[in-house]
């Protein structure tokens, strides 16, 4: 039997997606905010804010996982990306690491698919298509390896986002 792992970019809702996990582009505290966040946050209900409340924050970088409580997905995957402060000072390591653990907390739950937002590249000013091209490149990589997770969707809030997955997609050859 041939399992054919693959990333899939496409524009939608995060919310909405029918996948083992969603990860969502969190803040430091875990509680809610703007964005992706908030509309998570909105979406799997409040309960989802009691489960984010036990962990009493997460670093940058770092990763969480709690049920998807009312949402599609049976997991949210929680992550705090960097704020972009000009490119010197960690800024890409940081986002490698939020897209690594959180595909490692994925792998580890035994999740298959799972859903990514553009992570960073909202109110953290992240540069889209730098942000991109750290986000498929730490994911390509992950799936060469991973035992569990076989399809990464990366859900594109708007048309500019989606042009930059697309870009660099093809820039790194993804099949």
């Amino acid at each position: 039997m041939i399992i054919m792992k693959m990333i899939k970019v496409v524009q939608g809702d995060i919310t909405k997606m029918k996948v083992d996990a969603i990860v969502n582009a969190a803040n430091t505290t875990l509680r809610g905010g703007g964005g992706v966040d908030g509309a998570i946050h909105r979406a799997a209900g409040p309960e989802l804010d009691i489960a984010c409340a036990r962990f009493h924050g997460c670093n940058t970088g770092e990763a969480r996982i709690t049920p998807g409580f009312r949402l599609p997905a049976r997991y949210v995957i929680h992550t705090p990306g960097p704020v972009w402060h000009g490119g010197n000072h960690g800024e890409s390591s940081l986002l490698h690491n939020s897209y690594f653990n959180s595909l490692q907390l994925a792998e580890q739950n035994q999740c298959e698919t799972v859903a990514f937002p553009s992570i960073s590249t909202g109110v953290y000013s992240y540069p889209l298509d730098a942000a991109a091209q750290v986000a498929l490149t730490t994911i390509k990589d992950f799936l060469q390896t991973s035992k569990s997770v076989q399809t990464v969707f990366m859900v594109c809030f708007d048309s500019q986002t989606l042009a930059a997955y697309q870009q660099a997609y093809q820039q790194l050859g993804i099949q």
